[in-house]
């Protein structure tokens, strides 16, 4: 089976709607807690960075050491696929910058594509991207102009999470309480489904650019 690395910052985020589509493309996900100190070689293979709590221009040490894998890795050629947390790492690693945002943007959110598409989509930020030189603005909102971006065919950011699902959401608001904004009770099964089928589209595009 086909592997493909994804590193996670938090023990309630996981990967979420990317397993499940990993598993119906036949591809078995190597899961890294970068938290804990787990990061893969530094190479030209591919990876997904999650999201997770964290400042990415600042934190923790070992979020210092996934700053330097990460751009040790982009030096060998590597694609990224770069959800919050980690497309901010991404924008940092390619001459981008991370800010703080007036207010936090959270729950289901409208974001407008560049094809005219809108999607509503699960949000919990309160940082913004300014953009890495070159960079394409692929999505925005209301609120956060900088929702998604591409650098290169391979290199994609997204501030939304679509990999979170109806038991994402519930892991999340068990694991943080009160201090959760997600939305609580019955699921918005519909909406969920719609990010769905958007995440199988946009991973395979991402993925197919990988086997160019």
């Amino acid at each position: 089976m086909r592997t493909l690395n994804l590193i996670q910052h938090h023990p309630a985020e996981g990967p979420g709607a990317i397993a499940d589509w990993a598993a119906s493309r036949g591809l078995s996900l190597n899961v890294y807690r970068a938290d804990l100190g787990q990061l893969p070689p530094v190479s030209a293979e591919p990876a997904v960075l999650l999201g997770g709590p964290y400042e990415s221009n600042a934190g923790p040490a070992w979020l210092e050491a996934e700053r330097q894998w990460l751009a040790r890795s982009l030096e060998q050629g590597a694609a990224v696929f770069a959800i919050c947390l980690g497309a901010q790492l991404l924008a940092l690693s390619l001459g981008g910058n991370v800010r703080r945002m007036d207010r936090t943007e959270t729950g289901w959110t409208p974001v407008r594509f560049a094809d005219g598409q809108v999607l509503k989509v699960l949000e919990w930020h309160e940082d913004a991207i300014d953009l890495p030189p070159g960079a394409q603005l692929l999505a925005s909102s209301e609120q956060c102009e900088q929702q998604m971006y591409r650098a290169g065919p391979a290199r994609v950011g997204l501030q939304f999470h679509p990999e979170w699902n109806a038991e994402s959401v519930a892991t999340l608001n068990a694991h943080f309480a009160d201090e959760s904004p997600l939305p609580r009770g019955a699921p918005d099964s519909a909406a969920h489904a719609a990010v769905f089928e958007w995440l199988q589209v946009t991973l395979d595009e991402w993925h197919s650019a990988i086997a160019r």
